[in-house]
């Protein structure tokens, strides 16, 4: 193609952005979602052109005395996350349309609108970028639309945790620019410096240095996606965010952690990644575990889904480093199902607390008699979190399973526990929040079921979890093609099935 559709797709949130420091209030709102619908539309004609086998790819030389260039692609796993993102914006804008409509709201709600703009395009270029140094730039210029949607709006710590996300970012980003800087090195050193991901593929930089180059990579995606030990900024953030908020955070930047693992660390470092493995394996499994037992002990319900995402990123981890085709492609199915399910979660909290004005698990009690729609909308939330068959995300964990079961068994029975532990701290939230006598706290606040705007906010992200639970194949196509292209790429074959005796 010649023309730069995805340039456009990219440019158009930031463009939308930039329009709406002039136009404010209500018009102001109106004008930002006519541009998040036309990203959506953008971002599905990109999907559909890229599984016909459109060639979308746009180079530019951008810094030539570095080799640095403007350059964008989509491969299997960049098209679902856009697609992702182009969903998941429209629907928190919608749910959050009443932002900053209070008198005491310091910030207005047409610029949370701008900010959520500016952040999905900066995400759209980290998704499409073919160059590592362009993809450093959006992942850090990611962090200052996010930072000021956290410390603008939400709960009375919400600056303080603003700062802590911003810190942990920061420490990750550095790092990573280090491995910039040695990719950059090790390119030059063979007569032509480029941060193409193409021209670093296969490049012979030498034994220890790829490994340190993985390693600066890999920490600052540990930061992103989060792993346990890197995670904590994730709960304080989530608990003082507005839900819409935490859920750009939960359900669009951090996938960029477990993208950038399979799109930089595993197709730029392929012996360094099955060196590091057996660590990293191990680090999912405490991720995933620690996770699940937190969101079981968890008062607050933002906490909870934060806890739950800290597990589920662990099972991603663990099936993109299990170096199966199965179990990659599980893990990127799963990303894309694990962001409209954590959508779903943050956002239905999310108006409960509006309601009852409280995020205490043990403030509700009996709240399906007075909000059954409500209720209903939660109960289906939860089951896609804690992968009920007929959901997409069930099929994302059944292939991280599925394929990493010949290699890693004894792994797989902890992975087992975290997802029946899901069932557990799914379930007695539900419990607890949703049936029994109905509490003479909930009788008063919550005086309302779900309104026409916030059925049509969370009735979409049911419908398609739904929809890839049941018909999957389009999007697992694309998700096979790429994970097939990087185990390839990482030199690594699946294992082959064992015959029983005697058979």
């Amino acid at each position: 193609m010649t023309f730069p559709l995805l340039t456009v797709l990219a440019l158009v949130p930031i463009i939308g952005a930039i329009v709406l420091i002039f136009v404010k209030g209500q018009v102001g709102k109106l004008v930002g979602y006519g541009f998040a619908l036309t990203t959506l539309v953008l971002g599905v004609l990109a999907f559909i052109l890229h599984t016909q086998g459109a060639a979308l790819a746009e180079d530019v030389s951008w810094i030539p005395a570095i080799g640095a260039h403007y350059a964008l692609d989509l491969d299997g796993m960049g098209a679902i996350l856009v697609l992702m993102t182009v969903i998941l914006v429209p629907v928190v804008l919608l749910a959050e349309w009443h932002v900053g409509d209070h008198e005491t709201a310091r910030w207005s709600g047409s610029t949370f609108f701008a900010l959520a703009l500016l952040m999905q395009g900066l995400a759209l270029y980290v998704f499409m970028a073919s160059d590592i140094l362009l993809f450093y730039v959006a992942f850090e210029a990611t962090l200052i639309p996010t930072y000021f949607l956290i410390g603008g709006y939400g709960g009375p710590r919400r600056r303080a945790a603003a700062i802590k996300f911003l810190i942990y970012s920061l420490a990750g980003g550095l790092v990573m620019l280090v491995a910039v800087a040695g990719v950059y090195a090790a390119t030059a050193a063979q007569g032509s410096p480029s941060f193409l991901i193409g021209d670093v593929v296969g490049l012979d930089m030498g034994t220890n240095m790829a490994r340190w180059l993985f390693v600066g990579f890999f920490f600052a995606f540990a930061v992103k996606a989060p792993l346990v030990g890197l995670h904590t900024w994730l709960p304080d953030t989530a608990e003082q965010a507005t839900p819409g908020t935490s859920t750009l955070l939960v359900g669009i930047l951090d996938k960029i952690g477990t993208f950038g693992m399979i799109k930089i660390c595993l197709q730029a470092f392929p012996e360094a990644t099955q060196w590091a493995t057996p660590v990293i394996l191990i680090w999912a499994i405490v991720s995933m575990l620690y996770g699940a037992f937190m969101a079981f002990g968890a008062k607050d319900l933002l906490r909870l889904v934060s806890y739950t995402s800290i597990s589920h990123f662990g099972i991603m981890v663990f099936g993109i480093f299990a170096l199966t085709t199965q179990s990659i492609t599980g893990s990127i199915f799963y990303m894309l199902n694990h962001g409209l399910s954590t959508a779903a979660l943050f956002l239905v909290v999310g108006f409960m607390i509006r309601r009852r004005g409280t995020a205490d698990i043990d403030a509700y009690g009996g709240v399906q008699k007075v909000a059954p729609v409500l209720a209903g909308f939660l109960l289906l939330s939860g089951l896609s979190a804690l992968g009920l068959p007929g959901m997409g995300s069930f099929i994302g964990e059944f292939l991280v399973l599925a394929g990493s079961w010949q290699r890693y068994p004894i792994h797989i029975a902890f992975l087992v526990l975290a997802m029946v532990l899901a069932a557990v701290y799914v379930l007695r939230m539900y419990k607890t929040t949703m049936t029994g006598e109905v509490t003479e706290q909930v009788t008063t606040h919550v005086t309302t079921d779900l309104t026409l705007r916030e059925k049509a906010v969370v009735a979409p992200l049911i419908a398609l979890l739904l929809l890839f639970g049941f018909f999957p194949k389009p999007v697992l196509d694309v998700a096979d093609t790429a994970a097939q292209n990087t185990m390839a790429t990482v030199g690594v074959t699946d294992p082959a099935p064992q015959a029983e005796e005697g058979n």
